[in-house]
């Protein structure tokens, strides 16, 4: 957002899709289709102008030529590629610099990228759907719905939000799913990642509906299977481990060479019990549906545990009705604390 010395909007701008201009030269665009000057101007924005020559220029030389005489930011960019040197440009070509401003707000906003700049992995986002008792679905698998339209609405805006969706092949299989965005208006659909060991994934399955990449992560090759994917124009790739699973860790490692900030997770107990109990999930989108089930198939399923000290520690971030549904954010304990540490992010 830029403004003039009293106060007047006079341009704002988000960042494009990848390969995009950044939020701060669509702001300075938006100031010029206004007929505004913005010499002497004040910039907001929630990241540390970029520095380098990526797929577009740096943004603090565009703020430079502009005239532009202080920026505020909330937070420095933790890409190595940047990290103070947007900073650096900037007070050297005389503009003021502050720091601070929104940073927790920004870091939320931000908090994929955050994650891939300093883990090398994208922060793990696990939603599920279950009743007050904790189960997601029947025995014989029957689980639509068990919450209603405005919490199935919002499902979807979270998955529009997200990078990448990732399931599993026993989803797959069980429910046909489409896994896509509907109902919610999206300028891309995300990546679709599959955990298919086996690669048991049927080439007429509903995942290929939409239009955007699929990859598979696999631990077994069967160049046959293979190939059939590849036919649907999927991305097949092996992290097998010891097990003859696929490596979790390994998958996530080689997503965040992707781009993949925020992986948005819809998948069955087992594979939740396994990100669970490798400790690969950030936080938990829970929606609770105001009834009980009773015997049925359970949220994840790990353990068992021998003592409650190796639970899981969670910390509410919000919750929110929805309709007669009850939406929770739960994050793993001290996991943002981590990322928010600037000293670490630089390192």
């Amino acid at each position: 957002m830029l403004t003039s010395i009293d106060g007047e909007l006079l341009g704002q701008g988000a960042t494009q899709a990848t390969g995009g201009p950044h939020a701060e030269v669509m702001a300075l665009r938006d100031a010029a289709a206004r007929g505004h000057s913005v010499v002497g101007a004040t910039a907001y924005v929630s990241l540390e102008p970029c520095a380098h020559q990526g797929r577009t220029g740096p943004c603090c030389d565009a703020l430079i030529a502009a005239g532009i005489k202080k920026v505020v930011a909330a937070l420095p960019d933790p890409n190595p590629l940047v990290a103070g040197q947007g900073f650096e440009r900037l007070r050297a070509a005389g503009v003021e610099v502050s720091v601070g401003p929104g940073a927790e707000e920004a870091f939320e906003l931000n908090i994929g990228f955050f994650s891939r700049m300093a883990r090398k992995t994208p922060w793990v986002r696990m939603k599920l759907a279950a009743s007050l008792d904790g189960k997601t679905a029947l025995d014989n698998g029957l689980s639509q719905w068990i919450t209603g339209e405005a919490a199935r609405a919002d499902g979807h805006a979270w998955r529009a939000r997200a990078c990448a969706l990732l399931t599993g092949v026993g989803t797959v299989l069980q429910d046909n799913p489409r896994l896509d965005v509907r109902g919610v208006d999206t300028p891309r659909q995300p990546m679709l990642v599959v955990v298919d060991s086996r690669l048991e994934t049927p080439p007429d399955a509903l995942l290929f509906a939409a239009q955007r990449q699929v990859i598979f992560y696999a631990a077994q090759p069967n160049l046959e299977r293979q190939q059939a994917l590849e036919a649907r124009g999927a991305i097949v790739i092996y992290k097998g481990n010891a097990q003859g699973k696929v490596d979790l860790d390994a998958m996530l490692r080689d997503l965040a060479t992707r781009e993949i900030n925020e992986l948005h997770v819809e998948a069955g107990h087992k594979l939740n019990g396994s990100l669970l109990r490798d400790g690969l999930v950030d936080e938990l989108l829970v929606y609770l549906a105001p009834k009980l089930l009773g015997q049925g198939r359970d949220m994840a399923s790990f353990g068992p545990l021998s003592e409650l000290a190796q639970a899981t520690a969670l910390e509410f971030k919000s919750s929110a009705m929805l309709g007669p549904d009850l939406r929770l954010l739960a994050r793993v304990q001290g996991r943002d604390r981590f990322l928010a540490d600037a000293d670490s992010l630089r390192k």
